[in-house]
């Protein structure tokens, strides 16, 4: 086992040594081949969606195990599971009013265990809860998402208002873990559980990434084109972005970690 550990941790090394700019390039270029691989591997790109939704719902799966087993919530942030359900409700009307499919009943089951996990934090498990360490500033993440779709949302022939409902929780669903990093980077120390919940995001939110950057690349663009003209095209692309690479710090000690047989994560200064 240790023979085999060892070319992970010299590479693992090697990366950690080199300048920030140099990292950037690395995680750039295995996101491209990443993204090569699964062109290849999954033939219908709506299956990385769908796949995006389940891994997410798995993660919430293992909080509710966390939950109910532990009967403690340290380590979690409450804002965050809060602006997840603000974004799935909102993304849930969308899919109602606007076009109801297999991701309407991701989102419903979805909205559902986050609730449910919610109701946990904050009556039965209020004890346990960090609540100093908690500390992000929500209305610093949902007023910037309500004033950007205000003036950035799709130019479809939905009504104006369900437009805006539409990019508001793009939006919102980018940043929406940020919440649950700075609980993290406040304590140092991550849990299990709590490792395997922030890890299954970050793989959601590469699908979904995926999924977008794939679907305009076998359209050749006209898919940007039928999300409507102006800044909206970009602003979904950027969105995806956005939410993939918040995590990927996070994932590369995780993965590191689980390789190197640690049971809690330890995350270096500014690493969130």
């Amino acid at each position: 086992m240790r023979a085999q550990n060892r070319p992970i941790h010299a590479v693992s090394t090697w990366v950690r040594r080199q300048p920030p700019k140099v990292k950037a390039f690395l995680a750039v270029v295995s996101g491209m081949a990443a993204l090569v691989l699964l062109r290849f591997i999954v033939h219908d790109h709506d299956n990385l969606f769908v796949a995006a939704e389940a891994v997410h719902s798995l993660g919430i799966s293992v909080l509710i195990y966390k939950l109910m087993k532990e009967k403690t919530c340290a380590g979690l942030s409450l804002k965050s599971q809060e602006l997840t359900a603000i974004f799935l409700a909102v993304r849930l009307y969308c899919s109602f009013v606007m076009e109801y499919d297999i991701h309407t009943l991701l989102d419903l089951a979805t909205l559902g265990t986050t609730l449910w996990v919610i109701y946990m934090i904050r009556f039965k498990l209020r004890s346990s809860y960090m609540e100093d360490k908690d500390n992000f500033a929500i209305y610093f993440v949902v007023a910037p998402c309500a004033v950007l779709a205000l003036l950035i949302h799709p130019s479809t022939s939905h009504h104006f208002v369900n437009r805006i409902f539409w990019a508001f929780c793009v939006y919102l669903e980018a940043v929406s873990v940020l919440p649950q990093l700075r609980v993290m980077q406040n304590t140092k120390i991550v849990e299990p559980f709590t490792a395997h919940y922030v890890f299954a995001l970050g793989v959601a939110r590469f699908l979904s990434c995926a999924h977008w950057v794939l679907q305009v690349l076998d359209s050749r663009g006209h898919l940007l084109v039928a999300l409507g003209y102006g800044l909206w095209p970009s602003m979904v692309l950027i969105s995806e972005i956005v939410q993939t690479f918040i995590l990927a710090d996070f994932c590369y000690y995780y993965v590191k970690s689980v390789f190197g047989g640690q049971l809690v994560l330890r995350l270096p200064s500014g690493v969130v």
